[in-house]
């Protein structure tokens, strides 16, 4: 480097220890932007077998699950199958609403239906957005009761961490999760339910004449795999959650946050490759608790809000159509793209180097209703769906609190046209709350790195005659 250094400085007039100094700060900045990038990942691999904690990374870093969020929509279909509440055979009828879903999708027109089975393999394969919402429908009655049963089910399964707002993963800025949540899920579909588990491991399936491939990619590349499944959003990035079994050994590992479905997979690969040969042969255990979820079920009804912040997708028909003619970067934006190596430009292949990590038992501990009370008696934490991959805790803005969610969202539109500039890099969001009996909705925005920037925000907001308080989340 010094000769090549040595080269430039006779053709340059800056002196060579000057050159020196400048290729030494670049060399720390190129770091400092990889160790940037990195922090926005996560991975978690965990021995199934034990509980034991192979390996982590950012593993209780909340981040947005994406069509991760299929799995407990398909936990809770194999649970009512289980109980004979719903059979293979049983027909999954398409709402208006689940019809309308982004894509990824099945298709089926409004009224249309399937057998439970086929919507089960275009989750696994396809990930259809519409078969998740429909599949939800017909168990919670509608989609915003379903996603109070599943986030009521991941706390009875130790997932403490997480949040659902919807069945499919489309973009939601309230739903959220952890890669060892994810994990804990992962593990608890074989365990729970070994009879429905071989789903996971389908690559295609025949719908009508159609051959439908699937998105995971590891399935019959890497020895062992046997399922569970892929997810992307740009907010989320790629994230993939395997299962790997190779007769003596069984993993679960999860990657959050891919900057490329390459990569996402290159990265899987290589954790498995360096971590099942450490995992134990012996073992076998239940790991994830399992009890009737009736009791929780009825009381998450209660305490959970009882209506979604608006949803990202959620458009006016006018910018609906406009999005039909570019139906490749609505697919992309909004849910899972058919093709997902296609939506980011593809990365390097990562090599994962095996770490030393303090070894931890995934826990799974019983859930008592003063548990369910404090986690739902405050406000569901705002994520922050610009900062790809990334949510951490941080804080925002508060503009407003009406007892109508149509009105709290106007004041936050009206809000945006006021002071456009204050909220560039703002989003903006509803809570719902409870008072004296009756539900209230606070419009605020979120986004902000720290109490200051919330606070100068605010200051901003004022002198426009505006309202306004920060809180943390």
């Amino acid at each position: 480097m010094r000769q090549a250094l040595s080269g430039i400085v006779s053709k340059s007039a800056f002196p060579l220890k000057t050159i020196m100094i400048l290729a030494m700060a670049m060399t720390f900045v190129v770091a400092d932007v990889a160790s940037s990038l990195a922090a926005k990942s996560a991975a978690i691999v965990v021995d199934a077998k034990t509980g034991k904690v192979l390996y982590s990374a950012n593993a209780d870093g909340r981040r947005y699950p994406a069509s991760l969020t299929k799995m407990m929509t398909l936990y809770l279909t194999f649970e009512a199958m289980a109980k004979g509440k719903i059979s293979r055979n049983s027909p999954v009828v398409f709402s208006a609403h689940a019809s309308a879903e982004a894509p990824t999708k099945l298709g089926v027109k409004p009224g249309g239906s399937v057998a439970v089975e086929t919507a089960i393999l275009s989750i696994v394969t396809k990930s259809a957005n519409d078969s998740a919402t429909a599949l939800g429908e017909m168990l919670g009655g509608n989609e915003t009761n379903f996603a109070r049963m599943m986030t009521a089910k991941a706390r009875q399964l130790g997932m403490n961490g997480t949040v659902f707002r919807n069945a499919n993963g489309l973009p939601d800025p309230g739903q959220f999760t952890t890669a060892r949540d994810m994990a804990t899920l992962g593990i608890a579909l074989r365990e729970h339910f070994p009879q429905y588990y071989g789903y996971f491991a389908q690559r295609s399936f025949l719908y009508g004449r159609q051959r439908i491939n699937g998105h995971n990619r590891l399935l019959g590349r890497i020895k062992g795999v046997d399922g569970i499944k892929t997810g992307y959003t740009r907010a989320s990035g790629f994230n993939l959650v395997s299962s790997v079994n190779d007769g003596n050994r069984r993993l679960v590992a999860v990657v959050m946050g891919g900057t490329s479905g390459g990569s996402r997979d290159n990265q899987m690969a290589g954790l498995i490759n360096t971590y099942l040969p450490r995992a134990s042969t012996r073992g076998g255990g239940d790991l994830v608790a399992k009890a009737d979820s009736n009791a929780i079920s009825a009381l998450a009804k209660v305490l959970l809000p009882k209506h979604d912040a608006p949803t990202p997708d959620e458009k006016p028909a006018a910018v609906a159509e406009a999005d039909t003619a570019v139906a490749d970067d609505a697919t992309v934006a909004q849910g899972d793209s058919e093709d997902e190596d296609t939506a980011e430009a593809e990365a390097p292949k990562l090599v994962v180097p095996a770490k030393k990590v303090k070894t931890v038992i995934v826990s799974a501990p019983k859930v008592a209703t003063a548990q369910i009370v404090a986690a739902y008696a405050e406000p569901t934490p705002v994520v922050d769906p610009v900062n790809t991959a990334s949510v951490p805790p941080g804080w925002a803005i508060q503009v407003a609190s009406s007892p109508k969610q149509s009105e709290a969202q106007a004041f936050l539109d009206k809000t945006i046209k006021q002071a456009p500039k204050v909220l560039a890099d703002a989003s903006g969001f509803t809570v719902a709350f409870d008072k004296d009996g009756a539900t209230y909705y606070r419009a605020r925005f979120g986004g902000f790195g720290s109490k200051d920037a919330a606070w100068k925000a605010c200051t901003a907001l004022k002198k426009k005659k505006i309202e306004c308080y920060a809180v943390q989340q």
